[in-house]
């Protein structure tokens, strides 16, 4: 069995509900996962829109949400997870609005696609402070086992 990621709100390249962006509550959607790899200890969840801020002119990739360290135990978050219920010993990352924690789908303009990258790590990282993404997968190279990736789409409006 590989690496798999899911959400019991949407579909893999299904519309994100509006309740799980800035339109909406602006709260975390449920993830669960399963497959984990053999030596797997630690995972790491990245949530981007490589669309930014048009996707017919894309010009970044603009990272909604980043936590490691989450352990090998979990089989998922629930909705709305807020930092004091995040599993043992999970860290966060700094997201593109500079804070930590999910920040939902908030796209200007057109149907934007955000992916929700799984991670299982063949090592715990040690803690990084609230990194941002390029400093995270500097940390993360050569301790990736295996990946997925959930991706939902959100147009507003």
């Amino acid at each position: 069995m590989s690496l798999a990621i899911s959400s019991p709100v949407f579909v893999h390249n299904g519309e994100i509900p509006q309740r799980y962006t800035c339109d909406g509550m602006d709260v975390s959607p449920p993830l669960e996962w399963s497959g984990l790899p053999d030596g797997t200890e630690s995972l790491v969840l990245i949530v981007d829109d490589p669309d930014a801020p048009d996707p017919a002119a894309p010009r970044m990739v603009w990272v909604h949400w980043i936590l490691y360290n989450i352990p090998p135990g979990t089989s998922g978050l629930f909705e709305g997870i807020e930092p004091g219920d995040l599993p043992q010993g999970t860290l966060k990352g700094k997201n593109d609005w500079k804070r930590t924690g999910y920040g939902g789908p908030c796209p200007p303009v057109g149907r934007h696609r955000y992916f929700f990258r799984l991670h299982a790590l063949d090592t715990t990282l040690p803690d990084l402070g609230s990194p941002d993404r390029k400093r995270l997968e500097k940390a993360m190279e050569g301790h990736v086992l295996e990946k997925a990736e959930l991706t939902g789409l959100y147009m507003r409006g």
